[in-house]
């Protein structure tokens, strides 16, 4: 339920559900438009209407079965005055089994080829499946759970807001006669700023391009609003939208936001201290860019979290014990790698639990809210060899970077030369004198600014996947020679930007490869 559909509609009549949050919380819906066609589109309104952030599923009371609930998968099952529950997945807390060992001779350099093991991923990898990781971190109430969607969904203004929108309704009926300028301007503060509200749940920074998408809905949705003389009776309000985004994001710097209060002139050195200059903000779909803490903690409790899963991350199957660390410090991690922006060994080092498949899964998720599953691969692993070829064809522009290393001996080299490597694909085929602990035969691993920092998987496909998490979690810039591969990669595969439409070479990429 990631990805919110334009809600349609099964009957033109309103209609009203009781909603059960909670024990203790019953709320009316209503529903001016009807019941939502799909499941999809009824759990994008009430997570809208409601505020929710957590995933949930949804529950109706079925009158021939004695008012007992059941799982809702066809909202034509639901009628006007039904009563549907919230369950939040959640609430079923896990079980957890902790398994002390004796670590005094462990060394904290092998921890990240324990972390590494084929058990570690696949255990991980199976409380992933199950939802039943602790993510602590996303109690905050600045956590987002929702990209920014296909159709923007209008709030709901003031009581006195809303019936004078629905006088000025009427008079368009019957007079044709829009919204007078002397007449709205009253009302600019609150629409405006339910607006700026509503956009704050998905970016703090919008583009243009998803400015005019609000504006566009709003006068869609309210016709009244629409602006004479506008080519599209709705650019007014998008630079109105524009300057109140600018003033919103002043309060929430004020109240200490942090995905705000880092692009304030105090917090940029000397010679960035002008207010367009070295934003830090979201560059790569990211949702999540730099959450706060969660509800009562602050960053001295988190270090001291760190701390403590440095003793952890070094215990044989401590894996849920440090899964849930690692969730709980997300915040703290991305303040660092945002702010401090360290070097990659020096991170390695202060983070090691990251450097492993199922983490780099975990985090990835936790800024884009898109799954980076190793399987989810048809695209790319279609695309590859195309991708290669076009390497050779094209000078490189849209390929990948990959280093072939044969032979490598200790006796006769430390390793392969990766001076002024921002990103690769290491492949190396070894002998069997070959005596290496961080690689296996015919292993392919992750290069990021000269550090090996893990023996990825076998597949091509799988291993250049896994670098795109790396670059995510690490808040890494796409290197120039590989920016369109990358971007293609974050638009085309992962549909992580699917309603910005492609250009130039991409859209030629594109067509090259997917229309045969």
């Amino acid at each position: 339920m990631s990805n919110i559909l334009s809600p349609g509609c099964i009957m033109s009549q309103p209609a009203q559900l009781r909603m059960i949050l909670a024990d203790y919380d019953v709320r009316k819906l209503v529903l001016p438009s009807g019941i939502p066609e799909t499941v999809d589109d009824l759990h994008s309104v009430i997570c809208d209407t409601f505020s929710i952030a957590r995933d949930f599923r949804l529950h109706y009371k079925d009158v021939d079965f004695g008012d007992e609930f059941f799982t809702l998968f066809f909202t034509s099952d639901l009628k006007d005055k039904d009563t549907v529950k919230v369950v939040f997945l959640q609430d079923q807390e896990p079980t957890i089994t902790l398994t002390l060992n004796d670590v005094t001779d462990t060394d904290l350099t092998n921890v990240t080829d324990q972390l590494c093991e084929e058990h570690y991923v696949d255990d991980i990898s199976s409380v992933r499946t199950d939802n039943t990781l602790i993510t602590t971190s996303e109690d905050s109430p600045g956590h987002r759970s929702q990209r920014w969607p296909a159709q923007f969904l209008i709030p709901s203004f003031s009581n006195l807001t809303e019936i004078q929108i629905q006088t000025a309704n009427e008079r368009l009926k019957k007079y044709g006669t829009l919204f007078l300028t002397k007449d709205f301007i009253p009302l600019l503060p609150d629409i405006l700023g339910k607006l700026a509200e509503a956009i704050f749940k998905y970016t703090a920074y919008p583009s243009s391009l998803q400015i005019s998408e609000v504006a566009e809905a709003l006068t869609q949705k309210h016709p009244y609003l629409k602006e004479p003389g506008s080519y599209n009776g709705s650019y007014g309000w998008a630079q109105r939208l524009k300057y109140k985004m600018n003033n919103f994001r002043s309060k929430l710097r004020g109240l200490g936001c942090p995905e705000v209060e880092i692009n304030s002139l105090k917090r940029k050195t000397q010679h960035d201290q002008y207010p367009a200059k070295s934003v830090k903000k979201p560059k790569k779909a990211e949702v999540n860019y730099l959450p706060p803490h969660a509800q009562g903690e602050t960053s001295a409790s988190l270090e001291k979290e760190r701390v403590e899963l440095l003793n952890e991350v070094v215990k044989r199957d401590n894996f849920k014990v440090v899964a849930q660390k690692m969730a709980k410090t997300f915040s703290l991690r991305r303040e660092e790698i945002v702010k401090e922006a360290p070097a990659i060994s020096d991170f390695m080092k202060r983070w090691p639990a990251l450097f492993c498949e199922a983490q780099v899964c975990e985090k990835f998720k936790r800024l884009t809210t898109v799954s980076l599953e190793l399987t989810f691969l048809a695209k790319l692993d279609h695309c590859t060899p195309k991708l290669m070829a076009l390497t050779q064809s094209k000078g490189g522009a849209t390929g990948l970077k990959i280093r072939q290393i044969k032979d490598m001996l200790l006796e006769t080299s430390d390793g392969p030369d990766l001076t002024d490597t921002p990103v690769a694909l290491l492949t190396v085929v070894m002998d069997d004198n070959t005596d290496v602990s961080l690689f296996s035969p015919e292993s392919i691993c992750i290069v990021v600014e000269d550090e090996i920092l893990v023996s990825g998987p076998t597949n091509l496909a799988d291993s250049f996947l896994l670098l795109f998490g790396y670059i995510y979690a690490l808040d890494l810039q796409y290197p120039k020679n590989l920016q369109l591969t990358f971007t293609f990669i974050q638009q085309v595969v992962m549909c992580l930007e699917d309603n910005k439409p492609l250009k130039g070479r991409l859209l030629v990429l594109n067509n090259d490869l997917f229309n045969e």
